[in-house]
């Protein structure tokens, strides 16, 4: 057996087991939910009340923390008063609430955000407008920079794209005052434009599927959980003694929430607790978060596995913290195998005799359906049917594929050392007062190469007799002509005529 057919089969089976540990996640998060679900509910009413059902309020100010709001932003003309406006708008107790604008912005935003605070103040809002003349350490610097500044004991989060409901903090700060030991909290996602386009609806199935089962199983399962940026609080004092915040990774929330939980501090997931926020519109903006998600990811793991191998947890959660931040890798692992399918299918023998052959096809076709069953399973615990997200499968099977080329990039990237900036994901708001462009990276023309080439090997596979690999070079083939084509056209439109 050559070369060429060895890699193939290896990465196969590397993307079996990163397919298979989607369905050790999704009986995980069955195991748990929805128990721990009812136990965070009853904590909150305990919180607040007597206990006993009269209803009756107990005195919350005197049990809330000071908590500081920090709102990272960078150039977001079209939602930065959005997102201000919720934060103010936020129920909490008087004197209690700090916010922190830290705004790295270059463009109009600035004066914009700084006439906003000005008239929140005037109305006794305790909110102030951080400005750095250099984006040291992008987010990350920002973040660390306000911290240092905050009066705050604990130091809460938001995204530009996000709008957080006013309760918000009332219904994270009291898993703090019973937990001591609580390093952060993180909040589900919600969504605030998911029926706008087929494009969005992936997104927000795939946003769904970590939230509901990913982040669940492992947090109520006690793994390893990653806080996700934004909509989530942290103990200042666990955020300094992990380390502060650091901009050696695009994945600084990653990092941090990892480094964290390695110094002994606890997380908590919560489930019921939702933040709406903006999906990106623009193919080519999501691509772009996604670069930057899949190499940070990885960066962070190159990171921080030596030191999660040495900690003392368990080889389980050792191996799980692994799948965790290596997840990206299967973009590379897909590429390889649509590169390389065309030429297998050249050979007139078979791979492996008949029993081998058909073993190796039961378990990819068992690792195939983790993902899907993933996103199945969390759109029905939201409450929604799930066999219209079962429709949409194909065409979101197709979506995942063809980004492979983009997210392949920055998995090497990372994997070289090659830097980059941490470019933000542009929002288009409500009200769209300016059109941020996208840089696409040139992998545009490599997309609609490398689904032309999965065409051939179409081609090939109808005079072959390998049908395990064929059918999945027509995935990869409209995979990779529906994310080139409308990246292109998506660039296109936003240059306008």
């Amino acid at each position: 057996m050559n070369i060429t057919v060895w890699i193939y089969f290896s990465c196969a089976l590397l993307l079996v087991l990163y397919g298979i540990n989607c369905h050790l996640l999704i009986h995980l998060f069955k195991r748990r939910y929805p128990g721990r679900q009812a136990q965070d509910r009853q904590l909150l009413d305990q919180f607040y009340h007597d206990g006993t059902g009269s209803g009756e309020a107990l005195d919350r100010d005197a049990r809330l923390p000071v908590v500081t709001t920090q709102l990272p932003i960078f150039n977001e003309l079209n939602v930065a008063e959005r997102l201000i406006d919720a934060v103010a708008a936020m129920t909490y107790p008087a004197g209690r609430h700090e916010i922190q604008v830290l705004d790295d912005s270059t463009d109009e935003t600035r004066r914009i955000v700084a006439r906003k605070v000005a008239a929140l103040r005037q109305r006794g809002i305790d909110i102030h407008h951080i400005v750095r003349e250099a984006r040291t350490g992008f987010k990350a610097g920002a973040l660390k920079n306000g911290l240092a500044l905050a009066r705050g004991e604990f130091l809460a989060i938001f995204d530009a794209d996000f709008v957080p409901p006013a309760d918000f903090l009332l219904r994270a700060m009291p898993f703090f005052h019973h937990q001591p030991d609580l390093g952060f909290v993180q909040a589900r996602w919600g969504h605030l434009n998911e029926s706008e386009s087929l494009v969005t609806r992936f997104q927000a199935i795939g946003i769904d599927g970590h939230f509901m089962v990913e982040q669940w199983a492992r947090n109520t399962n006690g793994l390893f959980m990653n806080f996700n940026g934004t909509a989530g609080v942290f103990r200042k004092s666990a955020v300094i003694e992990a380390g502060n915040w650091q901009g050696d990774t695009l994945t600084e929330d990653m990092d941090l929430s990892y480094r964290i939980q390695l110094a002994g501090w606890q997380c908590r997931y919560l489930i019921d607790l939702v933040a709406p926020a903006e999906i990106p519109r623009d193919v080519n903006a999501f691509k772009s978060q996604q670069f930057r998600w899949a190499k940070g990811s990885t960066q962070t793991a190159i990171k921080l596995m030596p030191r999660i191998l040495r900690s003392p947890a368990d080889a389980f959660t050792k191996f799980q913290a692994f799948m965790h931040m290596s997840h990206y890798v299967i973009h590379p692992l897909m590429l390889t195998l649509a590169l390389l399918a065309p030429l297998l299918l050249l050979r007139q023998a078979a791979f492996f005799p008949g029993f081998v052959f058909f073993l190796f096809g039961a378990l990819l076709l068992l690792s195939c359906t983790g993902p899907s069953r993933m996103y199945l399973v969390a759109e029905k615990a939201i409450g929604r049917s799930p066999w219209r997200t079962l429709m949409l499968m194909p065409a979101m099977i197709c979506f995942g594929c063809g980004l492979a080329v983009n997210n392949t990039r920055a998995v090497l990237e990372a994997i070289l050392g090659i830097p980059s900036a941490f470019i933000r994901t542009p929002k288009s708001g409500s009200v769209h007062r300016k059109h941020y462009r996208v840089g696409h990276r040139g992998t545009i023309g490599l997309e609609l190469m490398a689904g032309l080439w999965c065409l051939a090997g179409m081609v090939l596979y109808f005079n072959s007799r390998h049908y395990l690999i064929g059918h999945f070079m027509l995935l990869y083939a409209l995979g990779f002509l529906m994310i080139g084509g409308l990246s292109w056209h998506h660039r296109r439109r936003a240059a306008g005529p």
